[in-house]
């Protein structure tokens, strides 16, 4: 399977990343390794993770999912196989305003923690999770050159930053001979399309960034399985994705699905297959709670659309 670039950091990842934020939530331990062998078997080698994950949840106090992948890691001794991306700086209980911090001090003490719970010595890519506003970029990058220097941390990346912040960002290190930030990891798919395209990818593409993108089928719309709001609503992964069900997005599955008939594909297939035609994207993130939907989902990196397909997805999903 072809490897694509994590920027410039050495790194290269398999056409899609398994997200991690199920494990401990919406999948218990036990699925949890099932899935993550399925996912190496198939020739794939990056999962994504957060420290955040999956405090959400009742009972859950966060590192739920670095706490699994770290215990599949040492049964099965696939360290070496694949690539951790993991992320840092979403409140943690560590404030009394519960704020997001990417300050030197906690990151340092954070990091300590990730790498305990996912039993490893040295994190593949280490990001951002979310902008903190109360401390000077330079702050944290300095922390991160730190980590790197350590051997601790081998590339950082950035998550749900703005174009001029990661710009600032970039600049910074440049200027400072700090490690850049090698990655964007943002909300991006055929229907929320304005959440990446724009000055965030034409900085993308300028600086060579790869891109790593979540919420790939907006939280299961684009699979096709919702034919209308009622159907989603009446299920708890899809109650939020009510407003989805209007002129443009119903226009979206209805090409989706006829570029997947001639495919012979799967609206998530062929859904995730756009995202890898687009400028700068290394990787969708990828989530499944069962190995069947994990499967119909993998195939998704063997599909090649034409550049009707293409086109006509694209013109469908204009705003």
């Amino acid at each position: 399977m072809q490897k694509r670039p994590l920027g410039r950091s050495g790194l290269q990842t398999a056409p899609l990343v398994f997200g991690g934020n199920v494990f401990g939530w919406t999948v218990d331990r036990d699925r949890s390794f099932a899935l993550l062998d399925a996912f190496v078997d198939a020739g794939f080698n990056a999962i994504d993770t957060a420290d955040v994950y999956s405090r959400w949840a009742d009972g859950n106090q966060g590192g739920e999912s670095e706490i699994i992948i770290g215990e599949w890691l040492k049964a099965r001794g696939k360290r070496d196989d694949v690539l951790i991306l993991t992320k840092v700086g979403s409140p943690m209980g560590q404030h009394p305003d519960d704020r997001t911090d990417l300050s030197a001090a906690w990151i340092e003490r954070a990091v300590e923690d990730s790498l305990r719970r996912l039993q490893t010595d040295v994190i593949d890519l280490y990001q951002s999770h979310w902008p903190d506003p109360n401390t000077p970029q330079e702050e944290t990058l300095r922390a991160y050159d730190r980590l790197v220097q350590a051997g601790k941390v081998r590339a950082i990346g950035v998550s749900n930053h703005t174009a001029e912040a990661t710009s600032e960002a970039l600049a910074i290190s440049a200027r400072e001979d700090l490690p850049r930030y090698e990655t964007l990891q943002p909300h991006y798919n055929l229907y929320s399309r304005k959440t990446f395209e724009g000055p965030l990818q034409d900085l993308a593409v300028e600086q060579g960034l790869g891109v790593i993108t979540y919420y790939s089928l907006e939280s299961g719309f684009l699979t096709g399985k919702y034919r209308t709001a009622d159907e989603a609503a009446a299920t708890t992964r899809g109650a939020g994705l009510k407003d989805r069900f209007d002129e443009r997005g119903m226009r979206i599955l209805a090409t989706l699905r006829g570029v997947a008939e001639r495919n012979e594909a799967t609206p998530a297939q062929v859904s995730l297959a756009w995202l890898l035609t687009r400028p700068a994207v290394a990787a969708p993130i990828v989530s499944a709670t069962s190995l069947e939907q994990l499967s119909d989902i993998l195939k998704a990196a063997e599909l090649s659309l034409s550049a009707e397909d293409v086109a006509e997805l694209t013109e469908a999903s204009e705003d």
